[in-house]
């Protein structure tokens, strides 16, 4: 029998090396990708070769086995399961089912409206790489039991090593076990799993059917491009309408397309109420009893709709949808074991060149539009080695996502499929939509509210600006964001923080109720504007400066971290204006903790900006996480994307922390622009970072309060300090030359007394603490605060804060030899009803 992979090893000199039976699990084939020359494609998995459906679940099943007798029935129960979208879908959920014990859950790369993600990751040799995690249950991935993570190869590693580090900074754990089909690392890449274990502490185990490497020889990648290209002009001219059938050396297999038989027939399924149509959103054991119980009947369903043509149904391929893997399969399992010859594979998205050549694993290629309505607008899709293939009749499966008149146009699917196999049939399963979204309590009850994504867009916007998006005049700043003013992203307090600390939800994937101030705090707002703008001035001038002296001859470009460092952009941007005559451009982009900066913001600003030239602005430090986050983010960003030149450091107004060198005071003091939310920074919103409202090629998003404009001071609070800054230009003089000759690196000192307050309060972790006036008000604006710690004698810049947990029911402590004014606790596992750590619950007001 000739091997599948013999017609590109001959022509590229491609080797594969390792096991006897590899030849027979792996052929090989040309991608029509620039990432990547060859796709090694499997025998057993079900997706690009039709295969028996019983040997496809069975491979699956086996590994599964061999996981649970690695594990013990006891840490296979604390389990959990990850495979990769779209290829290992249905793989993954058979080793799922093979452990017996564990919940299901896949990747995705169909965002779902309403339901926020709970995390996701790149797979940078795909064509489509962004993976979202869309899990009904908040808690499924947040346990601390083993993740066992499913895909049909282990090749370089980068996949499974960029998901367990995405996936292990959210939900720390102590043991990953990695399953594929097959382990395909080479030498230089067998030591990175060891490596990386020991980097994060944790233990990774594998578990592959076979192993091999594939042996590239040098100039693969370009030697391939060149040989897609020049098939694809062979083959153009005499491919039928559809049908991607290269010129061979051999006679061609495939017929030519002839006039249906007759139309494409659907068949009621009767698919269990409830019953998930995979694990998209999560499968547990107990719907896995659920569909087993009900797959004989939906399978008699099927073998009815086929025995209506006697002369069709002797050869059946049950044809799966993309990502939508796992229901087909089990119905095809099902119609074997009922005695039926029946066949399996599903279509894709990843595009194959075919060669009609039995030395090549791709013979045909049906091609058709997207017909599921994908976040990433039109394209082809493909269904590989169907036409031709001596198929009776076919049994389509798709979701009803993807039952719509593209379906079943002219050029579609079912018409393609209809030219090529005597009879069709159409099985549709209902997509399943979780009930309740992630940031809500289990079992409480919910009614959705579909939100519609902005046009996405492949080319980046110009930025936002007033009086259309913010109250900021337009040459104030330029928010590089995405308006989400009528999307629905506000959610009750005490909600968004069970959410945010049962790993259920990022606190940017929702919004804070809007705090509408009372007139007392009001008051309090103007009286500390009043006897602060002069001390505020002093600062602005005095960061303004410095970061203009060590930029000799340069000019700035801002760049604010949304939102508390926009008024503080502004203001630096009216001192240089007033002082120097200069116009600053001023930015502002969104940066997220855990998720790091705007990528997209970035490119923006390389390709208006020197990279040089930016200045990442804030308004305060706290114990220093942004300034870590923006680091690492600029890091990685640079090696993604190769763009050099941006700088880490952020100017700030206020730095109690000493987390950077360029600041304009290291006094923890009211800034009045903390004591409020939009309605001193220009009407917007935090930032927002959703999967189902940012794609990859999207700003981050925020909201426009329009309706709170009659509460708006945001003017007030730029003109009140604005207008001080005369009075203050000498001490700031004064002041730069001193700091430019003092030593004024970062001692980190706030991030200490974070990690002490963290253990003396037996919170043990230090997200649960904010440092400083700032960052206090926030807690007690957004968050669900157990207790402030005061420092004696700080009264002057408390009194807000001192208002704000008298109305909220929270205790004050006043402490000594605290670096802060103040110090904010949210509460300690935080659930509606929980204690904090001395056993006294938060009453919410």
């Amino acid at each position: 029998m000739v091997w599948t992979g013999t017609w590109v090893a001959e022509r590229l000199g491609v080797e594969l090396i390792g096991d006897e039976e590899l030849p027979a699990l792996l052929g090989l084939a040309l991608r029509r990708n620039p990432k990547r020359a060859h796709l090694l494609v499997s025998s057993v998995l079900g997706k690009h070769v039709p295969q028996r459906p019983s040997v496809v679940y069975g491979s699956g099943l086996d590994l599964g086995r061999r996981v649970r007798a690695l594990l013990g029935d006891e840490e296979a129960a604390r389990s959990v399961v990850l495979g990769y979208a779209e290829t290992a879908t249905a793989l993954g959920h058979a080793v799922a089912d093979g452990l017996g014990l564990a919940p299901y859950l896949h990747s995705t790369r169909r965002p779902v409206a309403g339901v926020a993600r709970a995390g996701g990751f790149e797979e940078s040799h795909s064509h489509a790489t962004s993976h979202l995690l869309l899990p009904e249950d908040p808690k499924l991935l947040a346990g601390d039991g083993p993740l066992v993570l499913v895909d049909d190869e282990f090749s370089t590693g980068n996949t499974v090593l960029n998901t367990i580090r995405a996936l292990h900074e959210r939900y720390p754990r102590d043991r990953y076990v990695v399953v594929a089909l097959v382990d395909m690392r080479s030498d230089a890449d067998l030591g990175r799993l060891d490596a990386f274990a020991a980097e994060i502490g944790a233990r990774v185990d594998l578990v592959a059917g076979a192993a091999g490497t594939v042996r590239l020889p040098e100039g693969v990648l370009e030697k391939g491009q060149a040989l897609v290209a020049a098939q694809e002009r062979e083959a153009g001219a005499g491919a039928v309408a559809g049908v991607g059938v290269a010129t061979a050396p051999v006679p061609s297999p495939v017929p030519s397309p002839q006039e249906p038989r007759e139309a494409p027939v659907r068949v009621a399924l009767d698919w269990p109420e409830g019953l998930p149509d995979g694990g998209r959103h999560g499968f547990t054991p107990d719907h896995r009893a659920g569909l087993e119980a009900a797959l004989p009947a939906m399978a008699g369903r099927i073998a009815e709709a086929l025995r209506r043509d006697p002369a069709a149904g002797a050869r059946v391929l049950v044809l799966g949808f993309e990502e939508l893997m796992y229901a087909p399969l089990r119905l095809g399992t099902a119609l074997e074991e009922a005695g039926h010859d029946v066949r399996y594979s599903t279509t894709t998205r990843s595009p194959v060149l075919a060669v009609d050549d039995p030395g090549y694993a791709i013979r045909t290629r049906l091609v058709f539009p997207a017909h599921d309505d994908p976040a990433d607008g039109p394209g082809e899709r493909y269904a590989y080695n169907v036409a031709g293939a001596g198929f009776d009749a076919v049994v389509a499966v798709v979701d009803s996502t993807a039952d719509t008149p593209a379906l079943h146009a002219p050029d579609g699917l079912l018409a393609r499929l209809a030219a090529h196999i005597p009879r069709v049939v159409l099985a549709v399963v209902p997509s399943y939509t979780p009930t309740v979204p992630s940031y809500a309590p289990t079992g409480a009850p919910y009614t959705p509210t579909v939100s519609e994504a902005p046009e996405r867009s492949s080319m980046l916007p110009e930025p936002l600006r007033g009086p259309a998006f913010s109250s900021y005049a337009p040459e104030e700043v330029g928010w590089l964001l995405q308006d989400l003013s009528d999307v629905e992203l506000e959610a009750p307090t005490e909600e968004r923080e069970e959410a945010i600390q049962s790993g259920g939800a990022h606190y940017a994937e929702s919004l804070p109720v809007e705090y509408q101030p009372s007139e007392r705090y009001q008051e309090l707002f103007q009286t500390a504007l009043e006897s602060s703008a002069a001390r505020i001035a002093r600062a602005v001038g005095t960061v303004t400066e410095t970061v203009l002296a060590e930029r000799p001859g340069r000019r700035p470009v801002l760049v604010s971290l949304a939102r508390a460092g926009t008024p503080v952009g502004v203001l630096m941007r009216r001192w240089a204006q007033a002082r120097h005559d200069l116009d600053l451009p001023h930015y502002a982009v969104s940066i997220v903790r855990g998720r790091g900066i705007d990528a997209n913001a970035l490119r923006w600003l390389a390709a208006h900006h020197d990279p040089a030239d930016v200045v990442f602005v804030d308004g305060w430090t706290g114990k220093g996480a942004i300034t870590r986050e923006l680091a690492d983010a600029l890091k990685e960003f640079e090696a993604s994307e190769g763009i050099t030149g941006f700088d880490p450091e952020i100017a700030v107004l206020a730095d109690p922390g000493s987390c950077v060198r360029v600041h304009g005071t290291r006094e923890d003091f009211l800034i009045p622009s903390a004591c409020l939310n939009s309605t001193v920074s220009g009407l917007i919103s935090r930032t927002v970072l959703r999967s189902d409202l940012v794609g990859p090629d999207d700003f981050h998003g925020a909201k426009f309060y329009r309706e709170l404009a009659g509460a708006d001071v945001s003017e007030d609070f730029l003109d009140a300090v604005a207008a001080r800054f005369d009075e203050v230009a000498e001490t700031v003089d004064t002041d730069v030359k001193e700091l430019l000759a003092t030593d004024r690196t970062p001692t980190w000192e706030g991030w200490a007394a974070v990690e002490r307050i963290s253990e003396e309060y037996g919170i043990h972790d230090v997200n649960l603490v904010k440092p400083g006036v700032g960052e206090t008000t926030r807690v007690l604006l957004r968050r669900v605060p157990w207790k402030i710690l005061a420092k004696r004698g700080a009264d002057a810049d408390l009194a807000h804060v001192r208002l704000l947990a008298e109305q909220r029911g929270v205790p004050v402590e006043e402490v000594d030899e605290l670096p802060y004014s103040c110090v904010g606790l949210i509460h300690p596992q935080y659930t509606r009803g929980a204690t904090g750590a001395d056993g006294k619950a938060v009453v919410s007001q």
